[in-house]
C-alpha cells in the first residue's frame, strides 16, 4: 500500500457534473481528490481486505441470530423497546440486505482492523462505486495509468445483481430520501438508476411526504401504497419517530431491513469483542461504564453508541484528549476502543471503506484527512490495484 501523487484532469469537474457527482467540493473545500490515490497490490487486496471483509461480514450476521433472542442485547444496542419484535421479525423474515460498509485501519502490512460498520446508510457509495472507476477508466485511456492497472470494484454490477436478486420479479419500488441534501438526492438517484437497470421501476418519494393510509400503511406523495422502499435515512432514527408503532402492520419492504439496527451502532463493537476477543480484525473495545476499560490506559478512542462522520469522537493519548467536533452525540452512550490511528502517508490519514453487496465483498473506496478522525468534509481519494 502506497501514496502516489498524480496531477488532476483538467476537465474533471465538468466530468464529475455530467454523471451526477455535484458535491465534488463542500462548503468551497475538496471533497474529490485525485491529486492523489492509493496504491494496493493484489495480495494485499485478496489476502486482506477481502478476507477481513467476508470474517466480520459472517460475525455480524451470527451476531443478529444471537440479539434478536435476547431483550439485554437489544438494550444494550439501544433498540427501543416497542421496536424489539419488529427488528426480530424482520429477521426471521430473511428480509434482504442490499450493502455495508466496515471502516477499517489498514496500512498493508497486517490485517486490516474494525474501526466501525456503516451497516445501514449508503455515504459514498456512488463515489466508490461510479466515479473513481470512471477516473480509472480515464487515466488508462489517456496513458497516465498502464493498461494492466486495476481496482477493487465490482460495485455496480454487484448492486444491480444484489437488486434483482432482491426483487426476482421486478415492479415498482420507492425511494426516499431529503430531496434538498444535495448529496444524498445524487445517491439516491444513482440507486435508482441500479434499479432501473436491474429491471425495476423507481420512484423518487421525499421522506417528508410519506404518510399513512386509513389502514396504517405507508403511501407516497400520491397516495400510492409503499409495498417497498429504499431509505436513505437511518433505522436509529426512524424507530423514535412517531410512525414507529406503524412499521410493523405496514407490510413494507425496507431497504435496508430493521435488523441492520443491530449493527448500525457502535455498541456492536465491544460486543463483538466480547464474543470474539482477540480476533485479528477486531479492535480491543468496551463499553464506558464497563470496568474492563481499564485494559485499555490512558489512550484510548471514545466515540457515541449514535454519531455521524467522526462527531463526537474522542481520541485520548497518554490522559489528554485530541480535538473533538461537537455535534451534540452520546446522550445513548459510548464506547472505548483501543487507539489506533489510521497509518500516516506525508501528511494524511487514511481510513479504507470496505463494502459488501449482498454477502459478497465488492469494492473499497478510501478516505482520507490531515487529521486522524474521519469527518464528513474528509477527501474522498481514487485506489487502483497496481498490475
Amino acid at each position: 500500500m502506497r501514496r502516489l501523487s498524480l496531477t488532476p484532469r483538467p476537465d474533471w469537474k465538468s466530468r464529475a457534473e455530467a454523471v451526477g457527482f455535484t458535491w465534488h467540493h463542500a462548503d468551497g473545500r475538496r471533497y474529490w481528490d485525485e491529486r492523489a490515490a492509493y496504491a494496493f497490490t493484489l495480495d494485499e487486496v485478496e489476502g486482506h481486505l477481502e478476507p477481513a471483509t467476508e470474517a466480520l461480514h459472517k460475525l455480524c450476521l451470527e451476531f443478529v441470530e444471537e440479539a434478536i433472542g435476547s431483550d439485554a442485547l437489544m438494550a444494550k444496542l439501544q433498540i427501543p423497546e416497542a421496536s424489539r419484535d419488529v427488528v426480530a421479525a424482520s429477521w426471521k423474515a430473511r428480509d434482504p440486505s442490499l450493502y455495508g460498509r466496515f471502516d477499517f485501519f489498514y496500512d498493508g502490512a497486517g490485517p486490516p482492523k474494525l474501526y466501525e460498520y456503516n451497516a445501514d446508510t449508503p455515504t459514498s457509495i456512488y463515489e466508490a462505486a461510479v466515479f473513481q472507476w470512471l477516473w480509472l477508466e480515464d487515466l488508462i485511456q489517456r496513458g497516465a495509468l498502464p493498461d494492466s492497472t486495476d481496482q477493487f470494484n465490482s460495485l455496480h454490477d454487484q448492486l444491480a445483481e444484489r437488486l434483482r436478486a432482491i426483487f426476482p420479479s421486478g415492479g415498482f419500488v420507492h425511494f426516499a430520501s431529503d430531496p434538498d441534501f444535495v448529496e444524498d438526492r445524487q445517491t439516491v438517484r444513482f440507486l435508482e438508476d441500479m434499479a432501473r437497470l436491474a429491471g425495476l421501476e423507481p420512484k423518487f418519494v421525499p421522506t417528508t411526504e410519506i404518510g399513512l393510509d386509513a389502514d396504517g400503511r405507508f403511501i407516497d406523495q400520491d397516495n400510492y401504497l409503499i409495498g417497498a422502499m429504499f431509505k436513505l435515512y437511518p433505522w436509529e432514527d426512524m424507530l423514535r419517530e412517531p410512525y414507529a408503532a406503524n412499521i410493523a402492520g405496514s407490510k413494507t419492504l425496507f431497504i435496508e431491513p430493521p435488523w441492520k439496527a443491530l449493527l448500525s451502532n457502535k455498541a456492536l463493537l465491544p460486543l463483538l469483542w466480547e464474543r470474539h476477543p482477540g480476533h485479528p480484525n477486531l479492535l480491543e473495545t468496551y463499553f464506558d461504564d464497563d470496568p474492563k476499560v481499564e485494559r485499555l490506559g490512558s489512550s484510548y478512542a471514545r466515540k457515541p453508541l449514535f454519531s455521524r462522520e467522526g462527531a463526537n469522537v474522542e481520541l485520548w493519548t497518554n490522559g489528554r484528549k485530541g480535538r473533538v467536533l461537537d455535534q451534540g452525540y452520546g446522550a445513548e452512550g459510548w464506547i472505548r476502543q483501543e487507539l489506533k490511528p489510521p497509518p500516516k502517508f506525508g501528511a494524511n490519514y487514511p481510513v479504507v471503506g470496505s463494502w459488501v453487496i449482498g454477502d459478497q465483498p465488492a469494492g473499497i473506496g478510501v478516505r482520507e484527512d490531515r487529521g486522524r478522525v474521519t469527518r464528513d468534509r474528509s477527501r474522498f481519494v481514487p485506489h487502483i490495484i497496481e498490475g
